[in-house]
């Protein structure tokens, strides 16, 4: 019969492997929801995060998200952990990271801001600002 000190360990290991899960995969092809924890992981941990303001009704979103999706799958950019905040829905953390308008990208690399674009749907641009994070 375990010990209640074996459960407590078994209960501990399976959560800290849960939390893990919930990390965002580094080089996904798609962003992922924004998670305050999840971003705050991220930073700690040393990883470019890109921020990905968008609106499913902003036609600039559409055209920035299929840049990326395309970019994160290449190998090159496989450590940058990108997270979508919704402009209608998560106005808190639009206001927190001083965004004004839906399509605004920001690359975070060494725990800071190191660029930061609004509305600009260039493969080329978007591009140029992932490399800031690799």
């Amino acid at each position: 019969m375990p010990t209640r000190r074996a459960f407590l360990a078994t209960a501990t290991i399976a959560t800290i492997g849960m939390a893990w899960l919930n990390l965002p995969s580094a080089g996904s092809a798609e962003s992922r929801p924004f998670d305050e924890g999840a971003f705050q992981a991220a930073i700690e941990a040393g990883k470019p995060v890109l921020v990905e303001i968008s609106a499913p009704w902003c036609s600039v979103c559409r055209v920035q998200k299929k840049h990326l999706s395309d970019l994160l799958s290449d190998p090159k950019y496989a450590g940058i952990v990108a997270l979508d905040v919704d402009f209608d829905s998560q106005g808190d953390i639009v206001s927190g990271f001083r965004a004004q308008r839906q399509s605004t990208l920001i690359m975070f690399a060494g725990g800071k801001e190191v660029a930061r674009s609004v509305g600009d749907a260039s493969r080329a641009g978007i591009s140029a600002m992932l490399d800031l994070g690799t």
